[in-house]
């Protein structure tokens, strides 16, 4: 099944073409440094470039050989969640689109596809098919979304906990941004971080009670950051660095803490021998390991998509969960579609 899919949930402009599981092409336009004087994504401005530039990423994901979409199965694009003026940018192209090439249309779950993103597959005509088994677990780490999900099957999903605050790559970002190291800021600490100790600061690690069990929450966190970032001043490059790696450190044993409570007391008695990492924050080296050494003891694998461009916000991950969806669900919704800004997995 070859897609045209189409993303324009945020702050990236995206267009790719999948063939089944493979990746053929994947085009991202970002707009990050535009929105960089603001601190954030400005939504009005956001809407604009993506309205810019929409025409040229589908144009280069086609190529010459598909302008006509010829060879196109159908269109997907992320109906949500998002910013809502964002994704009616990419509703209405690819409303547009199937009009006028009389394609199908299938609206998908932007999470859901950062979730199935693990199961991508470069292109390459020798490689055979992957086998997917299920049941497993998934974490999707993003600036918008933390949650730890149980996978029974494609579109078979129990949430097992998630953010009741900022999400995991926002946390990250305002960190950065208070040791004033820009926006987007997640990349950066990151890379600060690797030159720090993470056992220079002590700062508040979110304790597993009965209550939290179930959620993640980083607004203590934060809190008890700035006030250490305040009575370190004057702040050189040496704290800095320390700063920075104790805060991520802290940031991901606290996934850590809540993903060992569910594996032992909440996962179904069907173990899961796999875990799919999808999101913006699965592009951190540091994180990968904390969770492959993590799931090692539970004998649970950890999956990684193929390519770092598969982590943040693109397409091609909206064309892979679009087949997978195709496959296993009975019925798609190809009819009336809207942007829904608030959608849940």
């Amino acid at each position: 099944m070859k897609i045209l899919a189409i993303d324009t949930s945020c702050d990236e402009t995206a267009a790719a073409v999948t063939y089944d599981l493979k990746v053929i092409s994947n085009i991202i336009w970002s707009q990050a440094s535009q929105h960089a004087d603001f601190g954030g994504v400005m939504p009005s401005l956001a809407q604009r470039l993506h309205k810019e530039r929409i025409d040229w990423v589908i144009n280069k994901a086609l190529g010459q050989k598909h302008r006509s979409l010829k060879g196109i199965d159908a269109i997907a694009v992320t109906q949500g969640p998002g910013l809502a003026i964002a994704l009616e940018v990419g509703i209405t192209k690819a409303k547009e689109l199937a009009l006028k090439y009389k394609k199908p249309i299938i609206p998908i779950n932007h999470i859901e596809a950062h979730l199935l993103s693990p199961l991508a597959q470069a292109f390459s005509k020798n490689k055979k098919k992957a086998n997917i088994d299920f049941p497993a677990l998934g974490l999707v780490v993003s600036g918008g979304n933390t949650q730890l999900i149980y996978i029974e099957n494609v579109g078979k999903y129990k949430i097992l906990a998630q953010t009741v605050d900022d999400a995991l790559g926002e946390a990250l970002d305002k960190g950065a941004r208070m040791l004033g190291l820009g926006y987007p800021g997640g990349a950066t600490l990151e890379k600060f971080a690797k030159s720090g100790n993470v056992n220079s600061y002590n700062l508040p690690l979110q304790l597993i009670e009965d209550r939290e069990k179930n959620r993640f929450s980083y607004s203590g966190l934060k809190t008890a950051m700035y006030r250490l970032i305040e009575k370190e001043k004057p702040l050189n490059k040496k704290k800095i660095y320390n700063l920075a790696a104790s805060f991520q450190n802290t940031a991901f044993d606290h996934i850590i803490n809540v993903l060992k409570y569910q594996i032992e007391n909440s996962t179904p008695s069907k173990h899961p021998k796999k875990m799919l990492l999808g999101g913006g924050v699965a592009n951190n080296n540091l994180l990968r390991s904390k969770l492959r050494k993590c799931l090692k003891s539970y004998n649970i694998s950890l999956l990684t998509p193929f390519s770092k461009k598969l982590c943040g916000d693109n397409a091609a991950m909206i064309g892979v969960s679009t087949y997978l969806k195709t496959c296993r669900e009975t019925s798609i919704n190809m009819g009336k579609i809207d942007r829904s800004p608030n959608l849940k997995i």
